[in-house]
């Protein structure tokens, strides 16, 4: 029987005037983990919150807080998520960082390295890296905001992802953000934790809906 996915709510969808209620209800809810999108303005043409948010988050769970870092300069900010409470942090290939130093510094400062690209990126891009990190984020939008529709062709990514970590033990968990509702997630079948933001804060049960996608599998 196959183990069930762990579900991470993305916050970007949920309501910020009263975040410490929808983290606790999410949580209440069944959620494993909080994921945290972080955008520069520049990496992607949005902006949200920083570390200040993270450190809020940490105050009022004990759920893992698995953040993703959609910035330009990675390697800058890492130390400041670490304090803040992160448990992982992802960063993307195509950022303007030195990809392995920063993902050996995440490490170092007790963090759980995770590595991503966007889906007009390759698979190869990441090969270097795969041996350095906990966590493989694929993208299925575009990353820079939320509510976009699901991309299948990024499924043969994790297809892929799935056939190069057979039979390895301690292999990175594979996540997959982007558009994942009761109807995408059946593609997903090689994934480890789905994150999931409209589809369960824009609902009126969210209890339900982590189950459609925990049940899912």
């Amino acid at each position: 029987m196959s183990k069930a996915f762990l579900i991470a709510p993305s916050i970007l969808s949920a309501d910020f005037a009263r975040l410490g209620e929808e983290i606790r209800a999410v949580e209440k809810a069944g959620a494993d983990w909080v994921h945290v999108d972080v955008m520069d303005g520049h990496f992607v043409p949005n902006l949200t919150l920083g570390a200040p948010i993270v450190k809020c988050l940490r105050s009022v769970t004990e759920k893992p807080l698995d953040v993703h870092l959609m910035i330009e300069e990675p390697h800058r900010y890492i130390e400041d998520f670490a304090k803040a409470g992160a448990d992982y942090l992802t960063i993307h290939v195509e950022s303007r960082s030195n990809i392995a130093d920063t993902l050996a510094a995440i490490r170092d400062l007790g963090v759980r390295p995770g590595i991503t690209l966007k889906p007009s990126t390759p698979l190869s891009d990441i090969d270097p890296y795969l041996q350095m990190v906990d966590l493989v984020l694929v993208m299925t939008v575009n990353p820079g905001f939320g509510g976009q529709s699901f991309m299948q062709g990024q499924v043969k990514k994790i297809t892929e992802l799935r056939r190069r970590f057979q039979g390895q033990s301690g292999a990175p968990l594979i996540e997959v953000d982007g558009g994942v509702n009761d109807q995408t997630v059946h593609q997903l079948k090689d994934v480890d934790v789905l994150v999931a933001g409209s589809f369960i804060f824009k609902s009126n049960d969210y209890k339900q809906k982590i189950n459609q996608l925990k049940g899912a599998q």
